[in-house]
């Protein structure tokens, strides 16, 4: 995910983006744990997208 496709979302939508991504990060962590998860390098990708759409809400908010 690009960061200037989040910008173009508004606070209400990357809030929903955020629970979303929290949730998928949540699910990949339980396959990483049961050995059931193939692409790890997921995690850390979700990670980031989830960091990106934290600061974009707090520039939008400041």
């Amino acid at each position: 995910m690009k960061g200037s496709d989040i910008r173009n979302l508004s606070v209400d939508e990357l809030n929903v983006k955020n629970k979303e991504l929290t949730q998928e990060l949540f699910n990949l962590s339980f396959q990483h744990h049961t050995g059931r998860l193939e692409k790890t390098a997921r995690l850390s990708a979700v990670k980031k997208d989830i960091a990106r759409v934290n600061t974009i809400i707090r520039e939008k908010r400041g």
